[in-house]
């Protein structure tokens, strides 16, 4: 479950931002916030697997006419896991249903993992369908 960011969530935030090694600088980490917060076409967003759990991750975007780009994906290291992963990118995409999903240089190779098992669930090709 996504929920946007609020200025409240903002320590909560900076904390799951923090475990991205290139925002390990507080005021790169600030920038960064700052970015989503201000700037146009950019959205954070927290992550919970339900309603009644506390966040475990972060997940910061850019979008654009009809694209959203993943660009930092951050969950807390009890539930790093590629599941909760592709749980994180099927709630983005279920809000974002007509763009096309992209990832920063960083996070493309999962964005291309998850594309690929939605296509062949959705085809009936994968393995566990």
């Amino acid at each position: 479950m996504l929920t946007k960011y609020r200025n409240d969530y903002a320590k909560i935030a900076m904390g799951f931002l923090s475990f991205e090694p290139d925002l390990k600088d507080y005021d790169h980490l600030q920038t960064e916030l700052k970015l989503y917060t201000e700037e146009a076409g950019h959205e954070l967003y927290l992550y919970k697997a339900a309603p009644d759990e506390d966040f475990t991750g972060v997940l910061g975007i850019e979008t654009g006419p009809d694209f959203v780009m993943v660009r930092h994906l951050s969950l807390s290291p009890n539930v790093r896991t590629e599941a909760t992963q592709f749980a994180v990118l099927a709630d983005l995409r279920a809000l974002y249903p007509q763009a096309k999903l992209m990832g920063s240089l960083e996070n493309s190779p999962l964005i291309t993992k998850f594309i690929q098992q939605d296509k062949e669930d959705n085809d009936g090709t994968h393995p566990r369908a």
